[in-house]
């Protein structure tokens, strides 16, 4: 079943897998005999669902969960079972997807006001003013 993330955005099953490992987390007595941590990997490179200027800010986005094979590896190990692992895993990169398909906002240069550079050259004259007269007085004065 495809993961969707927005309306008209789902990440088909053929650009991910999902495979269970033993986890370090809650598990009780089973902790060391059953795998129920999730890893889902989500083929970036080959994805065709996002376009390439989003594939750009989720791969910025991913910092160190992306490989050297441009894949986006997702560990999930905080519940107890294999599903509630895969669906925290697969809610994960939604909410990741979700943020790189938010285009940032461009800034626009802007240049300080008269009266700004005034305040501010006004503020550096009483600052000097005022560390001028903590300085030892000296002899010509």
């Amino acid at each position: 079943m495809p993961i969707s993330i927005a309306p008209g955005v789902d990440i088909p099953d053929s650009d991910l897998s999902l495979t269970f490992v033993r986890s370090s987390g809650p598990g009780g007595q089973n902790v060391n005999k059953v795998a129920t941590a999730a890893q889902l990997r989500f083929d970036l490179a080959g994805s065709r669902a996002l376009a390439d200027a989003v594939k750009e800010r989720l791969r910025a986005l991913s910092g160190r969960r992306l490989t050297g094979e441009d894949a986006i590896l997702i560990v999930a190990r905080n519940h107890r079972t294999q599903e509630g692992n895969r669906r925290e895993a697969e809610q994960r990169l939604a909410d990741l997807v979700r943020g790189a398909l938010v285009v940032p906002k461009a800034r626009k240069a802007t240049r300080p006001t008269r009266a700004a550079r005034e305040r501010r050259l006004e503020h550096k004259t009483r600052v000097r003013r005022a560390k001028g007269l903590r300085a030892r007085p000296r002899w010509e004065d």
